[in-house]
């Protein structure tokens, strides 16, 4: 099934010919031809448009074009993870190839726990998407990518032990927590929890690793006293009545900010911007519909990739997830600057960088 088409951004002249593509995946099936022209300033009064939709949470939906002239564009994406639900989708029914995409999706935790950097630094994808907290600290050391739009809010938790007695942030204080990589952007989410609460996360906590898939078995087992991770896993654990929740980053200080974040390798953003905005518009239109019809994706999904949890509780996960929230421009800047004055509490950042300054230098809003 499609949805109408957002306005299509790669069209560099003021007439542009269009005609018929084999829709990807399992959908390809021809089409048909038609040819439809697209005036520059519509193109780009119908971004601008979109820029300010996204950051609201509406989509706008004009007719559908359909290109022969697909661009290729390898996409980074972690499979396990849940709330990359909408990437699969989209891949799969189409979505890419209707804003003119030929995307590969390449899955970058195949790599390990922290490969996204890696795999965009050395081009291996193009454009791709990871946790906001994921990004700042390498962009800070040089790493040559721009961030372009938020994609969602919230998909990690902090989960402990049934009667450990701990039924809040407050509680940790000299526990240990079980995160999957060291200073990685879970265990970072709730430092900054846990630092404004006056407990301080390098002395008066312990951070000990574990593979992902072995965290609740650590905290049943007693070797850690509570977990930070992202869904599914931390969502099947506890519909699985072995842990509870006790956090997330959809409440507390990052309840209003973008949990995962699409970046675009600068070089592959200078040869083509156009390109990238309908990477974008078709990731966004992918989050919209996931949004609002979450079973629908979860089925999908299941039969497609097999993920750690049932098709009936899938649902219920994506159907929790804030994915109307996808900020671009200013408003993406104004969570950066926020992320980063936190991440400046628990040093990651020092406390001479002009966050505002560093945030607008390392953006880019191709709805503009």
């Amino acid at each position: 099934m499609y949805l109408s088409c957002l306005p299509l951004a790669k069209r560099r002249q003021l007439g542009t010919k269009v005609v018929s593509h084999r829709r990807a995946g399992a959908m390809g099936n021809d089409t048909g031809t038609r040819r439809i022209s697209l005036s520059r300033r519509a193109a780009l009064g119908g971004a601008g448009a979109l820029g300010l939709a996204g950051s609201l949470g509406i989509i706008a939906k004009p007719a559908i074009v359909r290109s022969a002239d697909l661009q290729k564009v390898r996409l980074g994406w972690a499979q396990p993870a849940a709330c990359y639900a909408p990437l699969g989708y989209a891949a799969q029914k189409g979505i890419f190839a209707k804003h003119g995409i030929d995307v590969e999706l390449v899955d970058f935790l195949a790599g390990g726990e922290n490969a996204l950097i890696p795999y965009i630094a050395s081009g291996k994808v193009d454009v791709a998407a990871g946790f906001l907290l994921g990004w700042l600290k390498p962009l800070d050391e040089g790493l040559d990518v721009k961030l372009i739009s938020g994609t969602h809010a919230g998909c990690t938790r902090l989960l402990v032990g049934h009667g450990s007695g701990i039924g809040q942030l407050a509680d940790l204080k000299g526990k240990t927590i079980a995160v999957s990589q060291l200073n990685g952007a879970s265990q970072q989410i709730f430092a900054v929890g846990l630092i404004k609460l006056g407990i301080d996360p390098e002395t008066e906590i312990t951070w000990r690793v574990f593979p992902g898939n072995l965290l609740s078995a650590a905290v049943q087992k007693g070797e850690a006293d509570a977990l930070a991770h992202y869904d599914p896993q931390t969502f099947g654990w506890i519909k699985d009545d072995h842990l509870t929740e006790i956090a997330n980053n959809q409440t507390g200080p990052y309840a209003n900010i973008s949990c995962c974040t699409i970046g675009a390798n600068s070089a592959f953003l200078q040869k083509d911007r156009g390109v990238v905005r309908s990477v974008v518009e078709a990731i966004l239109e992918a989050h919209e519909y996931v949004a609002d019809h979450p079973a629908e994706v979860a089925k999908f999904y299941e039969d497609t990739y097999k993920p750690p949890v049932p098709e009936e509780r899938l649902a219920e996960l994506l159907g929790q997830l804030a994915y109307h929230h996808h900020p671009a421009g200013e408003a993406l800047e104004r969570e950066i600057v926020e992320q980063i004055e936190d991440l400046k509490l628990i040093k990651v950042f020092k406390q001479n960088v002009d966050a505002r300054a560093w945030a607008k230098k390392r953006t880019y809003n191709v709805f503009a």
